[in-house]
């Protein structure tokens, strides 16, 4: 038996379906979750509901045998599909998105700021050679 459970936020909640592959049948439970599950929570989750889960019928499935994996290589992997869905909340994206936006507006007022501040020294600088050749 091999179980595999996913978790993905499928607007407005985070839902976890579980895949469970028995004698070459494949069985699915969607479960919902509400709020973004922590690790450990989904790990208790597991440990007092496992047993209470209510599975589709089984359909039959074409799996391959799955070799044993190497755990850091399933680490990696398990980063690597991490990394390209990305991991967040609308909340945490919107956040991001507006630090982001932030940031290149500052950079923006600073440079103007900049400019603004070299401009005034160069007046004073050519402001400065001109009282010197007054006095001449």
């Amino acid at each position: 038996m091999n179980i595999r459970l996913t978790v993905y936020f499928d607007e407005p909640f985070w839902v976890g379906v579980f895949e469970r592959v028995f004698d070459r049948c494949l069985e699915t439970c969607r479960v919902v979750f509400g709020a973004e599950p922590k690790d450990y929570e989904i790990y208790d989750f597991l440990l007092k509901n496992i047993d209470h889960l209510k599975f589709s019928r089984p359909i039959a499935a074409d799996t391959e045998e799955e070799k044993k994996i190497n755990p850091k290589r399933l680490q990696r992997e398990v980063k690597r599909e991490v990394n390209s869905r990305g991991i967040g909340t609308k909340a945490q994206l919107a956040m991001k998105l507006e630090q982001e936006a932030r940031k290149v507006e500052h950079r923006v007022i600073s440079k103007a700021k900049r400019e603004e501040l070299e401009e005034l020294k160069f007046q004073k600088r050519q402001e400065k050679k001109k009282e010197k050749k007054k006095g001449h």
